[in-house]
C-alpha cells in the first residue's frame, strides 16, 4: 500500500512540475511552445489556459492527498 501511493506520489510531482512549467509567466513560459501564447485579445485568459489552470488544480491536490495519506499510512504501521 505503502509503495503503491508513494509511487504515485513521484508521478504525480514530475507532472505538477511539468504543469507549473507550462504556466504562462510575466515573460512566457513553455506554454508558449504548446501554443498557449495565442490568446484573444478581448480580455481575460484563453480556454487553454484556464484548462491548465484546473488540471494543475487537480494534480496538485492528488499530490497532498497522496502526501496525507502516506503520512497516516507511516504513522499507523509504526
Amino acid at each position: 500500500m505503502v509503495l503503491g501511493f508513494s509511487i504515485a506520489l513521484i508521478i504525480f510531482s514530475l507532472l505538477l512540475m511539468l504543469l507549473v512549467l507550462m504556466h504562462k509567466g510575466k515573460g512566457g513560459g513553455l506554454s508558449d511552445m504548446f501554443g498557449g501564447g495565442m490568446q484573444s485579445s478581448v480580455g481575460g485568459s484563453s480556454v487553454a489556459e484556464r484548462n491548465l489552470d484546473r488540471i494543475t488544480l487537480v494534480i496538485g491536490l492528488l499530490w497532498f492527498a497522496c502526501i496525507v495519506v502516506l503520512g497516516i499510512l507511516m504513522k499507523s504501521s509504526s
